[in-house]
């Protein structure tokens, strides 16, 4: 049997927003979670020259693999050693590298909903069982120890977030402490998407690493680095996995592109542009909590860190992909859909990515305030 995998449905809204730019309309683009700057100048002058003097090939950045290892002891104080380090093509390839590396199909990963959308598909594509947990407010949008003690039979492996996707929450470390527990006691292997580390507007996150050795952690460039579309990320495994993920990723995916890997290992420590950025989105943020109340949207997800806003919209629609659609037509301004998050409730969900200018989140909200007003 082929595994059935559920539509993007962020990527039709992005589809249609590009047809309406290409007739002429003018299109505030916010249904993604990639930031509108581009990569640190540094690393862009650093890919020029490796351009012009390198015709590059399948290669495997050591210094960008030590760098990588060393800022695990700089952020979290953990010691991460270079082999454990697997540089991977993006966020999405580490995590397919994850979950091949730990599970036999058949096997039931618990994860947060409303949560990440290819999660829930990833897992299915590898015949694996998403156990999804209602996380509402009362939960801060969040999966705890509590949640996980409570399954029953325990899962195989659960996905943490932090901060998360669509929400933004992050989780304190005496929680994922909790959790670490729990999956120790109960003997759940620990996958950590941390691709949002360093994206927070109060206290940072740490990483499951302080609390669980044998974690298996996902980061990316695309996120904090501003790089999306170099299509760089890693996984950190614990040393008995080495193997596997190396051998996995050899077969699957070869290398990274050599380009992206030269121009990471300069952004890492573009840390005064990076931190630039940071300084924007919050201002973003900061706007769009004040002004979204005004417009009815008053529920929204404590957004913690990342650069999203997930707000019920439950009061004005029962279709949320219809809602976006229609947002979209009116107001030029794109949206996510809930029901890509969250197939339960969902459908009265919006997000929000604010990972553009502040001139483009003023003017989103000067076309939205009437359009809102209206309904």
């Amino acid at each position: 049997m082929i595994a059935a995998v559920d539509p993007f449905h962020a990527i039709a809204i992005s589809r249609l927003a590009h047809e309406l730019k290409a007739q002429g309309r003018d299109v505030i683009h916010m249904e993604f979670g990639q930031p509108s700057i581009g990569a640190p100048a540094e690393a862009i002058a650093a890919a020029h020259h490796m351009l012009d003097t390198d015709p590059m090939g399948y290669w495997e950045s050591t210094p960008l693999k030590d760098r990588i290892a060393r800022h695990y002891h700089e952020a979290y104080g953990v010691a991460v050693g270079r082999e454990q380090v697997i540089l991977t093509c993006g966020a999405s390839p580490a995590f397919v590298l994850a979950l091949s590396c730990l599970f036999a199909p058949g096997a039931r990963v618990a994860l947060a909903r409303p949560g990440y959308v290819a999660y829930r598909n990833t897992l299915k594509s590898l015949y694996l069982e998403p156990v999804e947990i209602a996380c509402g407010p009362e939960e801060r949008y969040q999966l705890s120890a509590a949640a996980l003690a409570a399954l029953d039979p325990a899962p195989d492996g659960v996905v943490i977030a932090s901060p998360a996707n669509p929400t933004g929450t992050i989780i304190p470390p005496e929680e994922l402490a909790a959790i670490a527990q729990v999956c120790r006691a109960r003997g759940i292997r620990i996958v950590s998407d941390e691709i949002y580390h360093g994206l927070n507007y109060s206290d940072p996150a740490a990483s499951m690493l302080q609390f669980a050795a044998d974690a298996v952690v996902v980061n990316s460039f695309s996120k904090y680095y501003s790089m999306a579309g170099w299509r760089l990320g890693w996984l950190v495994v614990p040393e008995a996995l080495i193997d596997a993920a190396r051998a996995r990723m050899g077969n699957l995916f070869l290398t990274p592109p050599a380009l992206a890997q030269q121009a990471g290992l300069v952004a890492f420590d573009c840390r005064d542009e990076l931190e630039g950025h940071v300084h924007t989105y919050a201002r973003n943020r900061d706007l769009l909590l004040a002004a979204l109340p005004a417009m009815g949207l008053a529920r929204i997800a404590p957004p913690d860190g990342a650069f999203y806003v997930y707000a019920d919209a439950g009061h004005l629609t029962n279709d949320s992909l219809a809602f976006c659609e229609a947002l979209l037509r009116d107001t030029g301004v794109a949206t996510a859909p809930g029901i890509d998050f969250d197939p339960v409730d969902g459908h009265r969900f919006i997000r929000f990515s604010f990972a553009v200018s502040t001139a483009l989140i003023e003017e989103a909200i000067t076309r939205m305030a009437p359009w809102f007003a209206g309904r």
